[in-house]
C-alpha cells in the first residue's frame, strides 16, 4: 500500500477515519486476479463431446459444411 502523508493538523480520530477510507478504498478498488483455471476450457469440451470439428465445417467450396 503507498505511503501516505496528511499535510493538516489531524486529531487520531479523523486520522484513523482517513486511514480506514483510504483502506476501503484500495480494498474495493483492487484488481483480483482470476485464477488459472485447473480443467479444460468448457466449449473445447462440449465440442470434442459432440464431436464437432472445425476442419469439417464450412470447407473451400462447401459455405454450409460436410453433408
Amino acid at each position: 500500500m503507498p505511503e501516505v502523508t496528511i499535510s493538516q493538523n489531524a486529531t487520531p480520530e479523523e486520522a484513523a477515519a482517513i486511514a480506514a477510507a483510504v483502506q476501503r478504498f484500495n480494498t474495493d478498488t483492487t484488481v483480483v486476479v482470476a485464477e488459472k483455471g485447473s480443467g479444460m476450457d468448457p466449449w473445447l469440451k462440449a465440442a470434442l463431446e459432440e464431436g464437432v470439428s472445425a476442419k469439417e465445417v464450412f470447407g473451400p467450396g462447401q459455405p454450409f459444411g460436410t453433408f
